[in-house]
Formats: structure tokens, C-alpha cells, sequence
């Protein structure tokens, strides 16, 4: 199996040419989010991508710690950050699994469009109650392509084969997921589906 930096290198100037597919969606859930950030926040986010999230929300807060496999990826976050006089977010390449950081240091971690991308999500989102301060925050948005998808598992084998998938793609429910936060100790405060196979948007708290 190929490293996942090998494909997210390959699409990253396309991934950020490409726009936004719901922008009403994206404001609503940044917006949401806004609600949980304070000015002396520590944040961590998973998955960056190409820092647009973390860039939204650098005014909000203390500092953000934008972590992604993808160097190409973080090249472009650089970019951005640097454009828009942003000095208060952080990127290093790291992925999740290797990524430690000490229990109850963050205020809240951003997870998006990342947890269907992992090998075992039970064991990410353990990971991040680790690190949440108690009645921090894990923000995530997630295809929980277990929901009605799954003709998907037809179609991504070959997609993998010739480059146009990731090479890690997990299937689980809304439910599933809504599980897998709840036994890792988290109590779900906002869940939302802007549209029937949309991502669903969850801020999941870490109680104490």
C-alpha cells in the first residue's frame, strides 16, 4: 500500500484550484465552530490540507498547530498563511498516527474530512481525547459513506489502482461515528447534515 503523501502530493495544486463545494455549508460550519474559539485557545488540526480551515479561524484564537502527510499540500498552506500576513498558525507535515503531543494540551481540535481516511478511527479519536483539555472540543466533519454509499466499494478499488483515490478509505454510519465519540468518552453537543450524503458536521465534548 502506498504512503497517503504519495496521492495527496500528486492532487494538491488541483485539490487547491478546486472550489469549495458547498461554500454555505463550509461558512455555516466555520461559523459554528467560532462559537467554541476564544482568544487563549491552543488548536490543533488534523488533516489541514491546504490550511484554508486553520487560516479562517487564526483570528479567533491563541495559535493554531496545522498538522497534514502532504508536503505539497503544506507548501500551498505556507503560501496562504504568508499572503495573508497570518503568523499565528503553525504547519508541520506529520500524520496522524505518528503525531504526539501531551495529554490535555489543546482547547480543541479540528478534524476534517479526515476520519473516513484513517485506519482505525476508534484509535484517532482516542488520541485526540488525550490531547483535548477537559471541556475542550473536538470539531470534525466526516462522509460517513456507510450511509446509503456503498455502491462506493464497487467503484473505489479501481479508482485506487489508477491513481484517483486515496488509499485508505473506511465505510461507517452517522451512527457508527456518533458511537465511536461516545465510547471514547465524548458527549455530542451540535450534529448536522447540511444534505442527504453531505458530510456530517459534529462538536464533540470532552467532559471534566
Amino acid at each position: 500500500m502506498q504512503h497517503p503523501s504519495k496521492f495527496w502530493n500528486k492532487v494538491a495544486e488541483r485539490y487547491a484550484r478546486q472550489p469549495v463545494a458547498d461554500e454555505a455549508s463550509y461558512q455555516e460550519k466555520l461559523r459554528i465552530t467560532r462559537d467554541y474559539l476564544g482568544p487563549d485557545m491552543e488548536v490543533l488540526e488534523l488533516g489541514c490540507g491546504t490550511g484554508s480551515t486553520a487560516i479562517a479561524h487564526a483570528p479567533y484564537v491563541k495559535h493554531i498547530l496545522a498538522i497534514d502527510v502532504s508536503s505539497k499540500m503544506l507548501d500551498i498552506a505556507r503560501r496562504k498563511a504568508d499572503s495573508g500576513n497570518v503568523g499565528n498558525v503553525s504547519f508541520r507535515q506529520a500524520g496522524i498516527d505518528e503525531f504526539s503531543a501531551p495529554d490535555e494540551n489543546y482547547d480543541v481540535v479540528m478534524g476534517h474530512s479526515i476520519l473516513h481516511l484513517v485506519e482505525d478511527r476508534d484509535a484517532v479519536i482516542s488520541k485526540v481525547y488525550r490531547m483535548l483539555k477537559p471541556g475542550g472540543v473536538f470539531v470534525s466533519s466526516t462522509a460517513c459513506l456507510g450511509d446509503g454509499q456503498s455502491y462506493l466499494k464497487l467503484i473505489l478499488p479501481i479508482a485506487k489502482l489508477i491513481g484517483y483515490a486515496p488509499s485508505v478509505v473506511t465505510f461507517f454510519t452517522t451512527q457508527e461515528l456518533a458511537n465511536s465519540l461516545s465510547a471514547a468518552g465524548f458527549a455530542i453537543e451540535r450534529q448536522w447534515q447540511p444534505g442527504k450524503n453531505k458530510a456530517v458536521f459534529i462538536v464533540a465534548k470532552k467532559l471534566g
